[in-house]
């Protein structure tokens, strides 16, 4: 199969396909004698084709399956094959049949590295298709790590307490010793930003040290670490952060900041100690990060003309309510730059600022200089402005200078940590704000939450059984016909069956009804039957709407939205 592959030119097939013109492709030849690079990644970065469309040409025109790399990776057989070409060509060995080894390639074409592989292995080569980046991920799963095992697999077993800590410095030269654990925390931090990881979990256990990914809202396990590598590893990160690497009884805080490619990235630390050693969160905020407009937020049509019916107020309060992880500070701001303009004096106070926008005024929070929620935005009200952000309302001081600005003229945009939109009403008057000054100052409230996408290449209908939970949650007759969607998994989502989120929310309004009810200090269940009579629709109804479009499953719905049974 190979010696039949390698009479074969990629362009040719290609033009076979129909995929390309013969001037593209001398323009592509063009350019990869210039660059030197494959002529395949020539034409994909020029645009002219995808990926996707080589491994299917060649798999159609050579007859070369195409696999997926998921489950398939076998570190013994990978490692008796020299690092330096399986990188170099970017293969990958799979299984290996007698005299025979199956590998996977991006380009079966390439003669070179199939008589680089043979005379490696003694072995004949028979390759099947993969991606390119899963490649590349295998092999860094294989060999990125091997540096750590060389120099603590084999170091004799120590206590935590006895490991030296590090004393490394911004710009200081680091020694061979210190050298493994500098490349650790690179390796770990750089993996966590090329899987689009949120948050990065390092828990020390008793055998061992686990590095969880957070990533679309969920935890998933990344790598296991020598037990060896512990107290190294913490010191190495508490030192980035500027934290104390001697005290290792009391939690921390710290952050520093990262730069892997184009991507700018806030670090946020917190350390605290458990049985086996200290565990270290680490929260990524992609400063570089791609803002999201108000109509790229997942609301539906009815709930973003009601969202703008909001937005269209020039004094009053704007709430964006959920759990930690739900999009809140994403959602305002979307707003936020639906509302910037050159007439406008718009002031945000954050902690952090996640994004920087162009004619906006932000403020970073800093308690340890006196700089906090409250005492930033009453300068801020002597500041003249228009439009008021606060990141998060955290305490009775804050939302009572918030709700005052907002009886005054000024429009303040903030966050709230309640299960519903109802909930963000009642819950001001718990922190102590006045009920008729509530009543008098928010306009709207919207709460959100995220669910994931359902990945579009492998989602598959399925239909419930008559007795099935699925149909009790979404309030179906046993004999009421409906079609749902499922994860599956495939290669283009890593067989996890899901790709992005997207937002599910409520919307309420608040109109001179709800306004009383506030007034005479109702419960949020009151509010909240008021608000549905009105027309808002629930969180739970505007997430099973989008299971019934295909947009997620389930299962993502009855995850988020559990307190609407």
């Amino acid at each position: 199969m190979a010696v039949h592959g390698a009479r074969k030119r990629l362009g040719d097939l290609l033009l076979a396909a129909k995929l390309i013109t013969p001037e593209q492709l001398e323009q592509a030849l063009g350019v990869q004698k210039r660059t030197g690079e494959r002529l395949g990644k020539v034409l994909v970065n020029m645009g002219l084709v995808t990926e996707d469309d080589i491994l299917k040409t060649l798999e159609v025109q050579l007859g070369i399956p195409q696999v997926s790399l998921s489950d398939k990776i076998d570190p013994v057989l990978v490692k008796s094959f020299p690092e330096s070409v399986l990188r170099r060509h970017k293969v990958l060995p799979l299984k290996r049949e007698g005299r025979r080894v199956i590998v996977a390639m991006s380009d079966p074409l390439n003669v070179v590295a199939l008589d680089d592989l043979r005379l490696a292995s003694g072995l004949e080569i028979e390759p099947v298709l993969a991606r390119e980046e899963e490649i590349e991920a295998a092999l860094e799963k294989v060999f990125g790590l091997s540096f750590v095992e060389q120099a603590f697999g084999r170091a004799p077993l120590r206590e935590e307490g006895e490991a030296q800590p590090l004393a490394l410095v911004a710009g200081e030269e680091v020694t061979p010793d210190e050298a493994p654990v500098v490349r650790l925390v690179n390796t770990i931090i750089a993996q966590a930003v090329a899987e689009k990881a949120s948050d990065i979990h390092i828990e020390p256990q008793e055998d061992r040290v686990l590095v969880r990914y957070r990533v679309d809202g969920l935890l998933r396990e990344a790598m296991t670490l020598p037990r060896q590598v512990r107290a190294s590893l913490v010191a190495r990160v508490k030192v980035l952060a500027a934290m104390d690497i001697a005290e290792k009884r009391l939690p921390q805080d710290g952050r520093f900041q990262a730069k892997y490619g184009d991507q700018e990235i806030d670090v946020r630390v917190s350390t605290v100690p458990v049985v086996h050693g200290e565990k270290l969160a680490l929260r990524l905020l992609y400063k570089t990060g791609r803002l999201l407009t108000v109509e790229q937020l997942g609301f539906s049509p009815y709930n973003l003309h009601r969202f703008y019916e909001i937005a269209r107020a020039t004094a009053g309060m704007i709430l964006i309510t959920g759990p930690t992880g739900s999009g809140k500070t994403t959602t305002l701001y979307a707003l936020l730059a639906r509302l910037n303009s050159p007439e406008r004096h718009i002031v945000t106070i954050e902690d952090p600022v996640e994004y920087v926008l162009r004619g906006i005024n932000q403020i970073q929070i800093n308690v340890k200089a006196g700089l906090t929620f409250a005492t930033g935005l009453r300068s801020i009200l002597r500041q003249d402005p228009d439009i008021i952000m606060v990141g998060e309302i955290r305490d009775a001081e804050t939302a009572q200078i918030a709700v005052r600005a907002a009886t005054t003229g000024h429009l303040v945009l903030s966050s709230l940590h309640t299960n519903d939109a109802a909930g963000a009403l009642t819950r001001l008057i718990d922190m102590g704000v006045e009920p008729f000054l509530v009543a008098s100052s928010v306009v709207g409230v919207v709460s959100q939450r995220l669910v994931r996408l359902l990945c579009p290449h492998c989602r598959e209908p399925y239909w419930p059984d008559r007795d099935s939970p699925e149909r009790y949650f979404m309030g179906l007759a046993p004999d009421e016909p409906v079609t749902l969607y499922r994860a599956t998994g495939c290669r283009h989502c890593r067989q996890v069956g899901y790709q992005g989120r997207t937002g599910i929310q409520e919307v309420l309004l608040v109109t001179r009804a709800i306004r009383e009810l506030v007034n005479g200090k109702a419960p949020a269940d009151a509010i909240r039957e008021q608000a549905l009579a009105e027309g808002m629709i629930p969180l739970k109804e505007d997430g099973l709407e989008k299971v019934r479009q295909g947009i997620t499953s389930l299962d993502e719905v009855m995850r988020v939205a559990y307190s609407e049974w």
